[in-house]
């Protein structure tokens, strides 16, 4: 992790060209964009054709593939990609998150409030279950990155204060918190914590790491899937799992 070059990145994109054009304006978002040049300065690597799709970035032997949302989108590009170079898939989650409110009519902004939730590396395995197949590929590998954002929302939505159902126009990522690589699948054993008590079932494992039973289950499919834990007979009605390295 380079937070100086991070805020290199992040000065560009918001001096350069987002300032010019203002919040929102672009086709690519602002997380998107910084994050690319964060990971590849030189814009001469950035949207390159490959075997007709656009990679994200191409070094000439890495290709990077940033994705926000909905992984499902890459499965058609990972299917050719990773035939013929390594391929970093990199999803950003917002850590600490303000909220700014537009006024669409007046164009007034709100005063930022900070959200109560706080991200975590683990809601990444919903996204990562629409891809599960490519996960075991050599070429395959994933970097979490943990941001803190000011999130842009206009006051659209159907409920009387308009914020329910609202648009969102923009995420600005302004500090880079943490970045997470798994290069190899062992690499994952990095998110079972060492106090977690052993063996657990899908339930002990949420409320440990505090996240929805439905997320815990999802995690552990795709842990299983990747030979990270193995199933040990049942307690009741649910598997038990132990790690397995």
């Amino acid at each position: 992790m380079d937070t100086l070059l991070y805020e290199v990145a992040l000065s560009k994109i918001l001096n350069e060209e987002r300032a010019k054009l203002g919040i929102g304006t672009l086709q690519e978002k602002t997380v998107h964009a910084v994050i690319k040049n964060y990971l590849a300065p030189n814009v001469e690597t950035h949207e390159i054709p490959i075997a007709g799709y656009v990679a994200d970035i191409f070094t000439g032997n890495h290709i990077y593939e940033i994705q926000t949302a909905n992984f499902n989108k890459l499965r058609n590009k990972l299917n050719v990609f990773l035939e013929l170079f390594p391929v970093t898939v990199i999803y950003p989650i917002p850590y600490h998150k303000w909220l700014i409110w537009i006024d669409e009519e007046t164009g007034e902004y709100t005063k930022k409030r900070k959200s109560p939730t706080v991200g975590n590396p683990y809601s990444v395995f919903i996204e990562l279950y629409k891809i599960k197949q490519f996960m075991k590929h050599h070429n395959f590998s994933l970097k979490i990155m943990l941001l803190d954002m000011e999130e842009y929302r206009s006051l659209n939505g159907w409920s009387n204060d308009r914020k329910r159902g609202s648009t969102r126009f923009d995420r600005i990522p302004v500090k880079l918190v943490s970045e997470l690589d798994f290069i190899t699948t062992k690499d994952f054993m990095q998110l079972i914590p060492e106090d977690l008590t052993k063996p657990f079932t899908s339930k002990e494992f949420s409320k440990h790491l505090k996240i929805s039973t439905a997320t815990g289950q999802v995690c552990l499919n795709i842990l299983f899937y990747l030979e990270i834990v193995h199933r040990m007979g049942k307690k009741g009605n649910s598997y038990l799992y132990d790690v397995s390295y």
